[in-house]
C-alpha cells in the first residue's frame, strides 16, 4: 500500500489563505491611505504656496520702484544697515529715517516713490530709501509668515548651475534669532551652498515657474520672480511636516486595524458556511474514494455515496466517482493485457535501437592514429528507431569512405532496409570501387529484390589523405557543405542521380573536389532543413548556413552541436517528425599527420 503522505486540514488550508487576504487586504489599505494622504497633502501645500508666494510678490510690487530696490539690495548688501524685525514706533530707528529723509526731500512720497525720482538722489539718500522700504518689507513678510504658518519664507538670488543661494530677504517669527548658523534666519547678503536636490529644485522653479518637492519630513517650494542682472530670483518657502505625517500616519493605522477586524469576522461566516456546504460533503467524498483506493469495492462506495447528494457541484461530484468506479472495475482486466504486450513491444524496440546503434561507428575519435583528419557524426532518430545511417571507414591506409544516407518511411522497416543499404554499400566500398560505381552496383543489388519499392538517397565520398582529393557521387541526396580555409560554409550543389532502389539499371557519376588543410565537409539528411516550428515553418537550408558561420573555426564536434542547439532553438516544443542525422570532417593533410 501506498505510504499516506502528511497533509493538512483543507480548512486550515482555507483559514491560512482568508488570514493572508486579511493582511494583505490590511497593508494595501493602509499603504494606500498614506500614499493618498501624502497626495493630497502634497497638492495642498503645492496650491498654498502658490498663493503665499502671490502674496509676496503682492507685497513687493506694492513699490513702484521694487525692481530698483532689488538691484540696489542686491549690489549694495554689504553697506547697507537694516533694522530687522522692529516694532514701528516713533522712537524706532526706521521711523527717525523715515523722518530724516522726508526733511531732506520733502516733495518724496516714500511709499510711492519712483526709480527715476530715487536715482536724482544723492547716493546717501538712496541708501537710506533703501534701508527704510527693506525694513517696512520685512515686517510685512513676517506678518505673511506668522498669518499662514510657513516654517522659512525667503526670496534668493541665484544662476547656473544653482549651487549657490544669495539671501535677499527672509522672513522670521517674533524672538527668532538672526544668523548665519544653520536654522537661523538668515540676513540680508548671507550666501549658502546648496545640495544637489535643492539645485535641481531650483532649476525646476526657473524652468516651470514653480516647483515643489518633497525632502522627507519637509517641503521646500520656489517660485520664479523676476531676474537681477541676468541671475534668477526666486522666492523660497519650506514646510515642516513632522507632525502632520504623524497624524497622518496615526489615523491610517487607526482605519487599518478596524478594516482588519471588520475583515476577519466576515471570514469567520465564510469560513463557517464552507465548512458546513462544502467541506464536510468533499470530505465524504474523499473517504470513499480511498476506500475504493483500498479495497477496489465499488459496490461499498456506491451505497456510502449515496447518502452524499446534495443539489449542487458536490452531489454531481459524488455520482461521478460511483460512475468511475465502476467503470475502473471493467477496465482493469484489459489495462493487465494492454500493459502486458506495451512492455513486450518496448523490450523488442530497445533491442532493435541497440542494433541499430551498433551498427553505426559511435566511438570518437574513430582513429587516433590518422592525423590527416577529425570526423564526428550523430543520429537522433524520430522514433526509437530510423531510417538515417551515416558511415565512415578507411578502405586501405590512404583513402577514406564517408556515406550519409536517409531510407525513405520511419521506425522498424526503414531501421531494416536502412542496414541492409548499409552493409551492401560497405562492402562495394571496400572493393575498391569508384563512389559511383559502388552506388550503381548498390542500386542494381536492391532493385532486384525490393518488393515494398523502398528506396534511400546515398551521398558516398572517398578522400585521398595524401592528396585531399575528394571523389564523389549524390543518389538524391541533400547537398552537401563545404568551408575552405578564409571563406565562409556554403552550399555545393552536386549533380544528383537518381534515388537508390527508384529504377534498375541507373548509372551514376563522380565528381571531384579539392580539399586544402583546414577545408570542412558538413554532411545532413533532410531532417536538418526540414525541422518544423510549431508555426510550420520550415528551419531550411538559410538557417543551417547561418548556424555553420556563427563559428567558423569550430572543431566537427562543436559543428555539430552548433548546429543542434539552432534547430532546438528553431523547433522548440514542436515534435520531431524526421530523423536528424549530421557528419563534419575537417581535413588536415599530410603535413599535420
Amino acid at each position: 500500500m501506498k505510504k499516506e503522505k502528511l497533509r493538512g486540514s483543507i480548512i486550515l488550508q482555507v483559514a491560512i489563505l482568508f488570514a493572508l487576504g486579511v493582511l494583505v487586504t490590511g497593508l494595501l489599505t493602509y499603504f494606500t491611505q498614506q500614499e493618498l494622504s501624502g497626495q493630497s497633502v502634497k497638492r495642498q501645500t503645492e496650491l498654498y504656496a502658490s498663493q503665499i508666494s502671490d502674496e509676496v510678490e503682492r507685497s513687493v510690487t506694492e513699490y513702484p520702484a521694487w525692481e530698483w530696490l532689488f538691484h540696489y539690495w542686491y549690489t549694495h548688501a554689504d553697506a547697507m544697515d537694516i533694522d530687522y524685525d522692529e516694532e514701528f514706533t516713533a522712537d524706532s530707528m526706521t521711523a527717525g529715517k523715515c523722518r530724516l529723509l522726508s526733511q531732506r526731500h520733502p516733495n518724496l512720497s516714500l511709499e510711492y516713490a519712483r526709480a527715476e525720482e530715487l536715482e536724482q538722489l544723492p547716493e546717501e539718500d538712496q541708501k537710506l530709501y533703501a534701508e527704510i522700504t527693506y525694513s517696512w518689507l520685512i515686517t510685512r513678510l513676517n506678518e505673511i509668515k506668522q498669518a499662514c504658518h510657513v516654517d522659512f519664507l525667503f526670496c534668493v538670488v541665484t544662476e547656473e548651475p544653482y549651487d549657490t543661494q544669495f539671501f535677499l530677504f527672509s522672513a522670521a517669527d517674533p524672538g527668532a534669532v538672526r544668523g548665519t548658523e544653520y536654522e537661523e534666519v538668515y540676513p540680508l547678503g548671507h550666501v549658502v551652498t546648496v545640495g544637489e536636490s535643492q539645485q535641481n529644485a531650483m532649476r525646476s522653479a526657473r524652468e516651470n515657474h514653480s516647483y515643489l518637492t518633497d525632502a522627507g519630513n519637509y517641503m521646500d517650494y520656489y517660485a520664479s520672480f523676476c531676474e537681477i542682472n541676468g541671475h534668477t530670483v526666486l522666492i523660497g518657502m519650506t514646510y515642516n511636516l513632522t507632525d502632520l505625517r504623524a497624524s497622518m500616519t496615526a489615523q491610517s493605522r487607526t482605519n487599518t486595524v478596524f478594516a482588519i477586524l471588520n475583515q476577519i469576522g466576515l471570514s469567520l461566516i465564510c469560513l463557517t458556511l464552507i465548512f458546513m456546504f462544502v467541506l464536510h460533503p468533499l470530505k465524504a467524498v474523499q473517504e470513499n474514494i480511498r476506500l475504493y483506493r483500498d479495497t477496489k469495492d465499488s459496490r461499498e462506495i456506491t451505497k456510502n455515496l449515496a447518502l452524499v447528494r446534495p443539489h449542487n457541484e458536490i452531489g454531481q461530484l459524488s455520482e461521478d466517482v460511483t460512475d468511475l468506479a465502476r467503470e475502473i472495475d471493467s477496465y482493469l482486466s484489459r489495462i493487465e493485457t494492454i500493459t502486458a504486450e506495451r512492455e513486450r513491444v518496448n523490450i523488442e524496440l530497445n533491442m532493435a535501437t541497440q542494433i541499430q546503434n551498433s551498427m553505426l561507428p559511435n566511438v570518437f575519435p574513430p582513429f587516433p592514429d590518422q592525423g590527416e583528419f577529425d570526423i564526428y557524426a550523430t543520429m537522433d532518430p524520430a522514433r526509437e528507431v530510423g531510417g538515417d545511417f551515416y558511415d565512415f571507414f578507411l578502405i586501405d591506409e590512404d583513402h577514406l569512405c564517408m556515406v550519409m544516407a536517409d531510407v525513405s518511411g520511419k521506425g522498424i522497416p526503414a531501421a531494416l532496409f536502412m542496414m541492409a543499404s548499409k552493409i551492401i554499400l560497405s562492402s562495394n566500398a571496400k572493393m575498391g570501387k569508384s563512389p559511383a560505381q559502388v552506388l550503381t552496383d548498390t542500386n542494381n543489388a536492391i532493385c532486384a529484390n525490393n518488393p515494398q519499392e523502398m528506396f534511400v538517397t546515398v551521398w558516398m565520398g572517398i578522400l585521398e589523405l595524401s592528396t585531399g582529393k575528394l571523389t564523389a557521387a549524390n543518389a538524391g541526396h541533400e547537398y552537401p557543405v563545404v568551408k575552405h580555409p578564409g571563406e565562409p560554409y556554403q552550399l555545393l550543389k552536386d549533380k544528383h542521380g537518381l534515388v537508390i532502389g527508384g529504377m534498375e539499371g541507373i548509372h551514376y557519376k563522380d565528381y571531384e573536389l579539392q580539399l586544402q588543410p583546414g577545408t570542412k565537409l558538413f554532411l545532413y539528411t533532410d531532417g536538418v532543413p526540414e525541422a518544423t516550428d510549431a508555426e510550420n515553418r520550415l528551419f531550411g537550408t538559410d538557417r543551417m548556413l547561418e548556424a555553420l558561420n556563427r563559428s567558423p573555426d569550430a572543431d566537427p564536434v562543436e559543428v555539430l552541436g552548433n548546429v543542434r542547439k539552432s534547430v532546438d532553438a528553431f523547433v522548440l516544443e514542436a515534435e520531431q517528425f524526421d530523423d536528424l542525422t549530421m557528419m563534419c570532417i575537417q581535413y588536415h593533410g599530410r603535413e599535420k599527420g
